[in-house]
């Protein structure tokens, strides 16, 4: 019987855990779906991050994928505030300098 109660004091402290995180989010003004694609594109980020480091030079259809993948991660980045990701700035910043060299070098050679 006891731990009966212990379990369902856990699944209400989990739910209850799960709504103020909602609250939390909603009351920064912003959606869940947002943040939740925030989290994801933060993911993203970090490994285009390694791979603009690794490789200086990459073939024509890594430059497409990594084209596209930034695009995702600016995409996410842009609706939610700054404040919440400033300590991922520097990898943001080198993501898109290496975004918009690849997109120099395209409209070069078009």
């Amino acid at each position: 019987m006891g731990l009966i109660v212990v379990i369902y004091i856990l699944v209400f402290i989990i739910f209850a855990l799960c709504a103020f995180a909602v609250m939390q989010i909603k009351l920064a003004g912003i959606n869940v779906k947002d943040f939740w694609s925030f989290i994801e594109a933060n993911q993203i980020l970090d490994k285009l991050y390694e791979f603009s480091q690794r490789y200086k030079t990459l073939t024509p259809q890594q430059k497409v994928v990594y084209l596209m993948e930034a695009e995702k991660v600016f995409n996410a980045f842009d609706k939610i505030p700054n404040i919440i990701w400033e300590d991922e700035f520097k990898k943001y910043d080198e993501v898109l300098k290496k975004y918009k060299e690849i997109k120099l070098e395209k409209w070069i050679s078009n």
